[in-house]
């Protein structure tokens, strides 16, 4: 029930787990390796999505894969805005990911409704600002810093105790720059600064990180973690595209925890699974 999983001011109100179907347009992405780079195909790959049930569209033109560079201002720029205008015109609930506040100004001028900022608002100071004037929805993920070194922050005692409370001051940070906290959603940040053993005790407790009071996003799709369990002790992680019926796996499992939306590559097997998980939870 959506009581349970939350309410997100702005943004339609769903009777289960929502699925955020996501659109790299970017030539290197961990996931995809830039199929969806050239932007007819970009658009294309979102309405595809929609049509195999995607009730929100991830736009993001930055990869944040462990080691990845960042773009420079103007090129994701170039590789967003057109992708979110075509699509926000087709009439698609548009999610921006991205962490600079002019990216994220263009893109809800060209009809994006969420801005999804992996860094939770810390690699831009101006991106909270930027937010709490426009008044719309925004993520705030657990961050530790940027991609190229962002492996070697992995180190916790306790990883359940300490996200939560990273995240905790960081919601009290962006809610105290203006965005009131009905607007903001959390995501543990599955794979950012996090081995596998980490993520994996993170997804066993989503229910305590929902102790926060603001709706979850789980983004587990394709990743490492994910690729280390399918291989088990000796063998190799298999590729990312064949990661999709794990990451349903994990998205079940999320949505029968209360999470309010899972994020991911590929829509149509987590399309099903929130779909059987939301049909479990009306019969107990």
């Amino acid at each position: 029930m959506s009581t349970l999983r939350g309410r997100v001011a702005g943004l339609p109100e769903w009777d289960r787990c929502a699925v955020m179907g996501v659109v790299n347009v970017t030539p290197d992405s961990f996931s995809d390796g830039g199929r969806w780079f050239d932007r007819d195909a970009a658009i294309k790959r979102g309405l595809d999505l929609v049509a195999g049930g995607a009730d929100l569209v991830d736009v993001g033109g930055e990869s944040t894969r462990p080691g990845a560079t960042r773009v420079d201002e103007d090129e994701e720029l170039r590789r967003v805005i057109p992708v979110v205008r075509d699509l926000a015109a087709e009439g698609v609930v548009v999610s921006v990911d991205t962490m600079r506040a002019s990216v994220a100004e263009r893109a809800l001028a060209a009809g994006a409704v969420l801005v999804n900022d992996v860094s939770g608002g810390l690699a831009d100071p101006a991106m909270v600002p930027v937010v709490a004037a426009a008044e719309v929805p925004f993520v705030v993920m657990h961050w530790r810093g940027f991609s190229e070194d962002m492996n070697s922050r992995a180190v916790y005692g306790d990883v359940v105790a300490e996200v939560l409370a990273e995240l905790r001051s960081r919601l009290d940070a962006v809610v105290a720059g203006g965005i009131t906290p009905e607007r903001i959603v959390l995501d543990p940040g599955l794979g950012f600064a996090k081995q596998a053993e980490h993520d994996l005790a993170l997804v066993a407790h989503l229910r305590e990180l929902r102790s926060l009071g603001r709706p979850l996003l789980v983004a587990a799709s394709r990743k490492r973690f994910l690729g280390r369990v399918l291989a088990g002790a000796e063998g190799s992680p298999p590729p990312a595209r064949e990661r999709d019926a794990a990451t349903a796996a994990v998205s079940a499992i999320a949505a029968r925890e209360g999470a309010w939306a899972v994020r991911v590559h590929e829509v149509r097997p987590t399309a099903d699974a929130v779909r059987v998980a939301r049909a479990i939870e009306a019969a107990a």
